[in-house]
């Protein structure tokens, strides 16, 4: 695995430098080797936030925690990319195509799987809309997000609340 660290408004020392590629190299046995890590850490006044994005064939597990200490939050995003990796343990060895030396309980305490299935649908009509109209309607209803049609596009589009409070926007891409 690839991994790239980025420090912003922070200069990174070279001993968590060495313990991000340590704990990141367990995940070595379920990723290919042109799978790419992204780790960021980003200081702002007594927060340190750590985010870890890793990429391989279309598929992304992120995580991301704020703690008082780096090594705290990196300790917490690499168990919280661990808990998303035994959940969905059955779709990476698909992915990976594990050949029966190499098995993912190896890897991971053995967990119960966990079922994904719909509990609901819930059918409504998305109206055109500019992405500023979304979020206020988005506030009025009280959700996280919201779906609606750009009116500059005519594309499906959701907007968000991020944890920051900010908002997102999710288009779709062309591929």
């Amino acid at each position: 695995m690839k991994i790239t660290i980025i420090g912003r408004k922070v200069n990174l020392r070279n001993n968590f430098k060495e313990l991000a590629e340590k704990k990141l190299a367990k995940f070595d046995r379920i990723f290919d080797e042109d799978a790419e890590a992204v780790v960021t850490v980003t200081v702002e006044r007594n927060r340190q936030t750590v985010e870890i994005t890793i990429r391989q064939r279309g598929a992304i597990f992120r995580a991301e925690d704020t703690a008082l200490d780096m090594n705290e939050a990196l300790d917490h995003v690499v168990s919280a990319l661990g808990r998303q990796m035994r959940r969905n343990k059955t779709r990476l060895e698909k992915a990976k195509k594990v050949d029966a030396g190499v098995e993912f309980a190896d890897v991971y305490y053995d967990e119960p799987e966990e079922e994904l299935q719909v509990a609901r649908t819930k059918r409504f009509s998305v109206k055109v809309m500019t992405p500023e109209e979304a979020i206020m309607q988005m506030n009025m209803l009280d959700h996280e997000f919201f779906m609606f049609r750009d009116d500059a596009s005519g594309e499906i589009n959701v907007v968000y609340r991020r944890k920051n409070g900010d908002y997102g926007l999710l288009v779709p891409d062309e591929k």
